[in-house]
Order: structure tokens, then sequence, then C-alpha cells
């Protein structure tokens, strides 16, 4: 992207390092739809026109990550009622927000394990041709992943699930007392989170009506104020144990101010974790250097690892030699010179290794491990600057090709407040006619009932070819429908 950012930026040189240039991206991009008319002017095009998204397509310096995925086809990804328009074209698929893409290196990896274990058996775990022991088969993921999340390895592990993970962090990190017993939450924060949260409460004898604090967005919209909830840390903060928020909200697709929030929260004594689900692989994070206490993702969106793919947690290094904090213990937590000696105590291994409790899945993990190799071809800092202007090319080409033609658009304008997502709510006896229209064009998009459908363009895979096709579809969707399009002066 570099090539199409740079003269934008006061022609940032290359010996600038990629942070440096993502904080001029950061300090000079305000309004992506300012940004896109500026790029087509400066190449002589209509912004509006399929020669302008060929044009950045041909100027995406990322665009080799999308062979490493298998895309598929507009025919393989709609239900047998629906009938596709061009069934042999590839789908636009921005879903990545709800599953990734599978990437190709996935079944290379798996096939070789499948391969080991028919050959070897139980030998796999000590004595491994591909050398990945499944002693140690989380030792292939840990580094890659403390580099997306700005981690390091001491703070890392790969393990279980999200909500399975939440508990057993909870367990460690809510320790609510008479005074202090609070737990703080984004309101209509995802579903498993409030569950987890609430019996978590139960389970230490608090009422979840009178300890579960959440923080609203505004009447009338669908976003939350930072200064809401830095004033409700302020004002509550003496009483809250655990201040638990997602890192980009999964409904709205916004991306919360991480670092914000824990300061104020840890000035406050509070603990600080976080759901990081649809940020991770998403948006540049720095949990190590935000002094965050504690965080938990999946790995099947954005980390592209497969259905039900093997989770992980950061816990701070500040952390690491604290075996006083509670904690549910397992195996896979111990010592590994003596996990084997059956009649040994539990020896907690420092960081976040010492909280895993039982021995990862190996085919998840290499499932991971062939998501993580191509995150290594590139960077977060890279791949957040493409998402800035593809989902802002989408933003874009909404506004001046639809103009809110039977939606409302819930997501922030503000690039750097959201993540690679852009949602739209529609009235509740349009959504669904809106949804099969789209798997007609081969689009495929999450609906998330009543009344809304998430769009992702993900910077691995997607182009700005499918954006431009995409909003074309949904235009002629909408006409159908009987809207009307008023051209936006």
């Amino acid at each position: 992207m570099w090539d199409i950012l740079s003269p934008l930026l006061k022609e940032i040189h290359g010996e600038l390092t990629d942070e440096l240039k993502y904080q001029k991206l950061k300090h000079e991009v305000k309004d992506c739809r300012e940004l896109i008319e500026r790029l087509a002017a400066k190449a002589k095009l209509n912004p509006l026109s399929v020669e302008f998204s060929q044009h950045l397509d041909k100027h995406d310096k990322l665009s080799y990550l999308r062979d490493e995925f298998n895309i598929p086809k507009s025919r393989d990804v709609i239900p047998n009622d629906v009938v596709a328009l061009k069934p042999n074209e590839s789908s636009i698929y921005f879903c990545g927000n709800s599953l990734g893409l599978m990437p190709k290196r996935v079944k290379h990896l798996v096939n070789q394990e499948l391969d080991v274990w028919a050959a070897s058996g139980v030998n796999g775990h000590f004595t491994h041709p591909y050398n990945r022991p499944w002693l140690s088969i989380e030792d292939t993921v840990v580094e890659k992943t403390a580099e997306i999340v700005g981690a390091k390895p001491i703070e890392i592990a790969i393990m279980n699930t999200l909500t399975s993970n939440l508990h057993l962090l909870m367990a460690s990190f809510y320790t609510p007392t008479k005074h202090r017993n609070k737990v703080l939450m984004e309101a209509k924060a995802f579903p498993s989170n409030q569950y987890a949260v609430e019996s978590q409460i139960k389970f230490h004898g608090y009422d979840p009506a009178t300890t579960l604090i959440t923080v609203n967005s505004p009447p009338g919209e669908y976003t939350i104020n930072l200064d809401d909830i830095l004033n409700t840390i302020e004002r509550e903060g003496s009483s809250i144990s655990l201040i638990l928020f997602s890192g980009v909200h999964y409904y709205s697709g916004q991306f919360f101010k991480l670092k914000k929030i824990t300061a104020a929260a840890q000035k406050k004594g509070c603990v600080v974790g976080f759901d990081l689900c649809h940020a991770v692989g998403n948006v540049v994070l720095k949990l190590h250097k935000w002094n965050v206490d504690f965080a938990a993702w999946c790995s099947y969106k954005y980390l592209n690892s497969g259905p039900g793919g093997i989770a992980g947690i950061f816990i701070h290094e500040k952390h690491a030699h604290d075996f006083n904090r509670p904690r549910f213990a397992g195996w896979w937590g111990s010592d590994r010179r003596s996990r084997f000696q059956m009649d040994k105590p539990f020896n907690p291994i420092p960081g976040a290794g010492g909280f895993q409790v039982s021995n990862p899945s190996v085919l998840n993990t290499v499932s991971l491990l062939g998501s993580l190799d191509v995150f290594s071809k590139t960077s977060m800092v890279q791949l957040r600057s493409k998402s800035i202007l593809l989902t802002g090319y989408l933003d874009y080409l909404l506004d001046k090709q639809l103009n809110g033609l039977g939606y409302k658009l819930i997501t922030p304008r503000d690039p750097h407040q959201r993540g690679c997502q852009i949602s739209l709510v529609y009235d509740e006896d349009k959504l669904d006619k809106v949804i099969k229209g789209l798997m007609k064009h081969g689009a495929v998009v999450d609906e998330r009932s009543p009344d809304c459908i998430r769009i992702a363009p993900n910077p691995m895979y997607n182009s700005f070819s499918e954006v431009f096709r995409f909003v074309k579809a949904l235009k002629s969707i909408m006409e159908e429908l009987g809207f009307k399009f008023e051209a936006k002066k």
C-alpha cells in the first residue's frame, strides 16, 4: 500500500520502519473518503469506476497473499435454493470476521501430521520427521502469535477455546472482595461473554443484577463513547474488581481504545482483561506495552485456523511468577521436566504457559501454524494499513453509490475506530431479501439477527475489485426492492 499512500503522507521514505509509517498514516488519514478522492485524482480516474478499483489492486503490494488461500467459487457458497448469477466466478468472501478462509498450507501440514500418526503412532510425540514433536507442538505457534498481538513469548499460551479460557482467566483474575466485587463490560457484549461473566459472579455468591456494570451507547446509537467508559471507571472504579471489554465489538465493529481503558482502570486499582476475538489479526495490538493484565481470543476468524480452531491467551509478564494467584491447574501447565513424573506436585510453568490445562490438539495447532506462516510474510502494520484503505474504499462506495439506500451504517466512520468491518442495519422485513440477493451474486457476509449484516473485507485475501463488485451488487439488489437512489452531492 505504500506505493499508493506514500505520496499522500508527505513522501514517506523507504528507510522508515513500518511502525513509523503506520504512525504517519494514523496522523495524516482521518477521513478515508477524502483519501479515496485524492488517490483517484492522482491516478486521473473516476473514483466510482471499475478502472479505479483495478488501479488500487495493481498497486497493492500485499496482493500476493491472496494466492495463499483457497477462494471458494460462487456456486459453492450458496444454499441449494439459490441460483448463482455467475456460478464459476470467485465468490466475494467478506465473512472472515466469522470464519477465515483456509490457507492452502493448512492442508499440507495436517496431511503431514496424519502421515506421522499413521507411520509412528505414539512416537510422534517425541520423534518427528518435520521437527514438530507433539509433546511441544504449541512451541511452533507461540512466538508467531506473540508477534501479532504485541507480546513476549512468555506471555502467550495456545490452548482450549475462547469461553473456556475466559473462565480459566477469570478464576485467577476475578477475585472479588466485599468492597471491590463488580465487573465492568460493554453493553450488548457477545452473549457468550455475558453468560461467562454472570456465571462467575454467581459462583462467587454475588447477584449479577447489582454486580455487573455495563456501559451503553447513547440513545439511538450503536457505538460507545470513550468518555462514557472512562467516566464510569472514574466513578465506579473503587468498587470494580475486573474490567472485561471486547477489543473490537462483534456487532458494530467499533475498535475500543484499549490503551486508554487499561491506563484509566489500573489507576483505580482494577484488573483489566480483553476479549480479542474480533481484534487479533485485524488491528495492531501492543498488549505488553499497554500493560494489559490478560486477554483471550479465538483463532478461526482473522487468524484463519479453521472452524472451532484452537484459541489463545495473553497474561502480562508482570504476573509470570505470581504462583500464589488462584488458578485451575492441569498437567500441561506443569514444568515439562517433571510433567510425566506422576507422583510430583503441580509445578507451574512461569507465565501464560502455566495456565494450560490439557495437551493441545495437534491437528488444530498445525492448522493455526499454516495461517501464521502466511502472517509471517508480512506484518500487522502492513495489513492494517491496507485494511484502512480497503474498508475506507467500501465506506466511500457505499456512501456515493447507495447513500443510505434502505440501511443505516452503524460502524464508526473514523478508520482508526474500526477494524476491517462495516455493519449495516436494515428493516427486519428487508434483511432476508438482501442476504439472498447477495448470495446470488456470490457475496458472503455475516447475518446478525434481527437486522444486521456485517461486511468484512480482509486485507490478506480480499481485493479492491471485490469491494467494487460487492457495492455494485448491493445497489442492484436495493433497486430491485424498490428503493430509488438519489446521487449524493
